[in-house]
């Protein structure tokens, strides 16, 4: 890819809020990702596969901005008034949104709320209505990270072996220090990190999504992975992402092969890829 990757800061709501942009001569991507670690790779994924043909403006969600506290910190309606906020700064009166996870909730919800700002909506693996069990689910993964990432190196080695991290490069990477905690032996660990996950997992589950889902008209196209996910069904299980589907006005669903995390690694990347070519298609 020859594109010249340009990096933007927009004041907006008080914040100071960091995005990266391709610039092309096509329509508008704006790409919301999720809040873990996969979040670059998923935004290097649709760049990879779309940035020739389409402009791709990716918001830094991770630390919203240049703040010191992680994007966990924050409501909803605060992100959606950022995203509104650079919306304006750049002078899109609609923009195809493209979501991965809680971005794909995000995106949800400004379609409900702000509907003409909107043109169509891509959704990645963020039915409306999350698997109410996923606490119980990553629990015993949050009680082991300690040993499998007993550094910040370490954590940091893992998320560069994403095949498509080199989006965000370290302007992303050093956002995470704003999630880690410090030990006494100056070593770092993740688990703080995830352990806000696991509360924002509990707080989606237990969110009316549905409510918002139901008043959007937009086109949508869902995008769920079908594999199983840390301790067992999918954090998203394909009925739930199929009845969300059959809630919206005008959907298309497309199950994906692999989960969360290793769609990014095999032929899930480029059945993502090639579903979303042929959503956004003029």
């Amino acid at each position: 890819m020859t594109l010249q990757q340009q990096d933007h800061y927009v004041d907006t709501n008080g914040i100071r809020m960091h995005y990266i942009e391709y610039p092309s001569d096509g329509p508008t991507i704006v790409f919301l990702h999720g809040l873990t670690a996969n979040a670059h790779a998923f935004d290097g994924l649709v760049f990879h596969g779309l940035a020739e043909n389409y402009r791709i403006i990716s918001v830094d969600l991770r630390g919203r901005g240049l703040t010191d506290y992680p994007a966990f910190a924050y409501s909803i309606e605060d992100h959606a008034d950022d995203i509104l906020g650079l919306l304006d700064h750049l002078k899109i009166d609609k923009a195809i949104i493209a979501g991965h996870s809680f971005g794909g909730l995000l995106s949800f919800y400004l379609a409900a709320n702000y509907p003409e700002r909107i043109d169509k909506l891509i959704v990645l693996d963020a039915a409306a209505k999350m698997n109410p069990n996923a606490g119980e689910m990553l629990q015993p993964t949050l009680n082991r990270l300690d040993k499998i990432y007993p550094t910040w190196d370490a954590y940091i080695n893992e998320i560069k072996q994403a095949p498509f991290s080199d989006f965000w490069e370290e302007s992303m990477l050093r956002y995470y220090r704003a999630d880690v905690k410090t030990l006494d032996d100056c070593s770092v660990t993740p688990r703080p990190t995830l352990a806000n996950i696991l509360q924002v997992a509990y707080s989606v589950a237990n969110t009316p999504w549905d409510v918002y889902v139901d008043t959007i008209t937009h086109p949508v196209i869902l995008l769920n992975g079908l594999d199983a996910y840390t301790m067992g069904e999918p954090l998203l299980p394909d009925e739930m992402a199929k009845e969300t589907v059959e809630t919206l006005k005008d959907a298309q669903y497309f199950p994906i092969d692999g989960n969360h995390h290793t769609m990014l690694y095999g032929d899930g990347a480029k059945q993502i890829i090639n579903a979303i070519r042929g959503f956004i298609k003029p």
